[in-house]
């Protein structure tokens, strides 16, 4: 399920998330300038898409709504590797899901455990979980 807040675009911060053209983005940067003669106070926010790895601006006033989506995040266990997918089922809940495998973690196989963040339909593999 998609689930959003709304702040104003003057509370986002770098390094948080923000929707931009319903995409999640991770904000890298953000300038504010001045107020003119005639406008509002604008920012400038430039973004990186968490599941496409795509660049992202979005330019509005300081006042207008940003959405902010609500992430979920978890364990999940590895049930197959196909290719560069992978099949997935979260540990709580137990649903399963699909995600595209990093690069930098070639080495899974079933039965491994993987913390995850996941939007809607999309889902990011963050990391190995470390044996306790």
């Amino acid at each position: 399920m998609e689930e959003k807040k709304f702040v104003k675009v003057s509370q986002l911060k770098e390094g948080g998330f923000v929707l931009i053209e319903g995409i999640v983005c991770k904000i890298s940067t953000i300038d504010k300038s001045k107020p003119g003669k005639h406008g509002s106070t604008k920012a400038r926010v430039v973004a990186i898409g968490v599941f496409q790895n795509t660049k992202k601006n979005l330019l509005q006033p300081t006042s207008a709504d940003a959405q902010i989506p609500i992430i979920e995040k978890g364990v999940a266990q590895v049930v197959a590797v196909m290719g560069n997918t992978l099949q997935l089922m979260d540990t709580t809940s137990y649903a399963t899901f699909t995600s595209d495998l990093p690069a930098e973690l070639k080495g899974l196989k079933s039965g491994d455990e993987i913390e995850f963040m996941k939007y809607g339909e999309n889902a990011k593999v963050l990391r190995k979980k470390q044996v306790e």
